[in-house]
């Protein structure tokens, strides 16, 4: 089996999505935007997982690898691949079935509650009924034709959706680790600007260890849910 990763900075990787593969079993590529905009096959791909980036969907004309990424991400739905998007990941896979990708009422970054919403269809995911999950985002999107909402926050009503049994698109980070976070912190500073959605620096970095065990424990239960239906 190939998991495949779609990376768009550097400081944005698979997290706890990464020993979760490797413990299932799955080899692990990844095409890293910022290096090389090379594509695999679809046919070469088991389990696609498109990460975050501060950049926007609607970014085309100064990253043009956008056009063809989202090409990728539509055809691997398509052909019944297992997707998962993280955040702009998220964002992709909406852009690339046709949706609407915005800028937000506001922006959301740091640890906020997370709502999950009741399905009545019995093949998707069901998030925890409330979550204390991370956030770094200014954009948000409409739902593809299909997708059925599974989460929502106070500040973004569209959090996760799913579409059919593989492919499963999450605005917030639930793979994020503390160095994660620092790195994310680092490298985004400027984007701190202290609002009803944004918390300083030192509320971010000073998160409990069991915050994470949590998080990472619902996105494993992400994986084992998308595994199991691939």
């Amino acid at each position: 089996m190939r998991a495949h990763s779609l990376q768009h900075v550097p400081f944005e990787g698979l997290g706890s999505i990464e020993p979760w593969l490797a413990a299932a079993g799955y080899e692990i590529t990844s095409t890293r935007f910022f290096e090389s905009a090379s594509l695999p096959g679809v046919d070469e791909v088991d389990f696609l997982v498109v990460m975050g980036g501060p950049m926007s969907v609607n970014d085309e004309d100064t990253l043009p690898w956008l056009v063809p990424e989202k090409r990728f991400i539509r055809d691997c739905i398509e052909a019944g691949r297992t997707v998962l998007g993280v955040c702009l990941g998220a964002q992709l896979i909406a852009g690339a079935l046709g949706a609407r990708v915005y800028r937000n009422r506001v922006k959301e970054i740091g640890w906020y509650s997370v709502q999950g919403v009741p399905s009545a269809a019995g093949s998707t995911f069901s998030f925890p009924p409330t979550l204390e999950a991370f956030h770094w985002h200014g954009d948000t999107f409409d739902l593809p034709a299909g997708a059925v909402p599974l989460a929502r926050s106070e500040g973004c009503e569209h959090q996760a959706f799913q579409l059919g049994r593989s492919a499963l698109a999450i605005q917030c980070h639930l793979e994020i680790t503390p160095e994660t976070v620092r790195d994310l912190v680092a490298h985004c500073r400027a984007e701190l600007v202290p609002s009803t959605y944004v918390q300083s620096e030192a509320s971010l970095l000073a998160a409990p260890l069991e915050r994470y065990r949590t998080i990472n424990r619902v996105m494993d239960d992400v994986l084992s849910f998308l595994h199991g239906g691939s």
